[in-house]
């Protein structure tokens, strides 16, 4: 079978700009940047995605492979992105025979920077449930203070969100993206393509933002059994979590979580002391 044919069209995820400050100044200050990228499976039209461009190649196959327009890694031949024409063509081997129909059925989701899922792929993409994979709260801790060092673009020009590839405290790989659902897809494009450091051994997935049903979906195509956020959740992130057997801790923050679908597999070993003024602290 010959190798995959990628291009490495990577660009900078920031710029800078002129602004004024409250005292009138004029500084330079980062912004994120924000491209268009059209994709195009054997040269149909599939979707444009705002993106920072920083592994677009990456961020095509995993959209692709999420969206379950691409059902295997060895039919891939070929992504080229070209940024002189904002697009990405990619050459598959074969693609689903009701291309067509899913182009048509399409559900504009909660998402910021593309949110949309194809129609019908809860009931294409034939799903087993994910490991019960277990985690103690003193892991999850680590993991939250070990993330403190990434968020490299947020904390130069703000306007992204993060996500990371786990194993348990361990942070793999992480993506800034403009978009929630870009990073995680840009991350499932790497552990596809082997160019994410250790992915075979990811076990929890971490975002910055909603746990929606399509953050969920994404995780449980990629066969990981946690998904932790600062975050909230919604209601049908909730239920496709128990579809698929994926624990959810939400608003995880400093010493605070909200654990979902948990049973025994968060296992309490480092439960913080009362302070004055917590709602458990003043029922006592």
């Amino acid at each position: 079978m010959c190798a995959l044919r990628l291009s490495h069209a990577r660009l900078p995820a920031t710029l800078e700009i002129d602004v004024r400050d409250e005292f009138g100044d004029t500084r330079r200050q980062a912004i994120a940047a924000e491209r268009a990228l059209t994709v195009y499976l054997n040269k149909r039209e599939i979707v444009t995605l705002m993106t920072l461009g920083a592994d677009p190649e990456a961020l095509v196959v995993g959209y692709l492979r999420n969206q379950g327009l691409v059902l295997s890694r060895e039919d891939l031949e070929a992504v080229h992105v070209d940024w002189g024409v904002e697009a990405a063509a990619v050459v598959s081997r074969r693609a689903p025979e009701d291309l067509e129909a899913r182009l048509g059925q399409r559900t504009v989701t909660t998402g910021c920077g593309q949110g949309t899922v194809f129609g019908r792929l809860l009931d294409t993409v034939g799903l087993a449930p994910v490991p019960p994979t277990p985690l103690a709260q003193s892991t999850l801790y680590a993991l939250l203070e070990n993330l403190g060092a990434y968020n490299d673009t947020y904390r130069s020009a703000g306007a992204v969100h993060g996500c990371a590839l786990c194993h348990q405290d361990q942070v793999l790989d992480f993506v800034e993206d403009v978009g929630r659902h870009n990073a995680v897809d840009t991350l499932a494009g790497r552990q596809w393509l082997n160019e994410s450091e250790l992915a075979s051994s990811a076990d929890l997935f971490y975002t910055t933002g909603r746990l929606t049903s399509e953050m969920v979906l994404k995780v449980a195509q990629m066969g990981i059994g946690i998904l932790v956020s600062r975050s909230g959740v919604t209601q049908k992130g909730v239920e496709l979590a128990e579809r698929f057997g994926v624990m959810l801790i939400a608003r995880a923050k400093g010493r605070h979580l909200q654990a979902i679908h948990s049973a025994e597999r968060l296992i309490y070993d480092a439960v913080p002391a009362l302070r004055a003024g917590d709602r458990k602290a003043a029922k006592r």
